[in-house]
């Protein structure tokens, strides 16, 4: 049981720079922190990428004379429902629905 948990953290380790995949002391530490790093790291990028959708969408609303906050707000008021990474793929690829949602968006503020 032992020579089969350590060959795991072996197989884990394969890849890392000299002793860190070779010897077990060294390799379970690294091993430990990669998979730390690992956690965090499917954390923030759900953060980045909500992120970049917001960018995108504020650029994109801007030449049409609305700023994010706004173009949200007027989203809600209107009922139209649309998660950001959707609204972001419009902006980029489908400029005229995306015109149009802008327009609605400024129709239910003015309500």
């Amino acid at each position: 049981m032992t020579r089969k948990r350590r060959k795991k953290i072996i197989g884990l380790a394969k890849g890392y720079w000299g002793a860190k995949s070779k010897l077990f002391k060294m390799a379970n530490q690294q091993v430990m922190k990669s998979l730390r790093y690992a956690y965090v790291g499917r954390k923030t990028k759900k953060r980045d990428f909500r992120k970049l959708w917001i960018t995108r969408i504020s650029a994109a609303v801007k030449p049409l004379g609305l700023n994010y906050s706004r173009f949200i707000h007027g989203l809600k008021l209107a009922g139209i429902d649309m998660n950001r990474k959707m609204l972001s793929e419009l902006a980029i690829h489908d400029e005229a629905a995306f015109a149009a949602l802008v327009e609605k968006s400024k129709g239910a503020q003015n309500l």
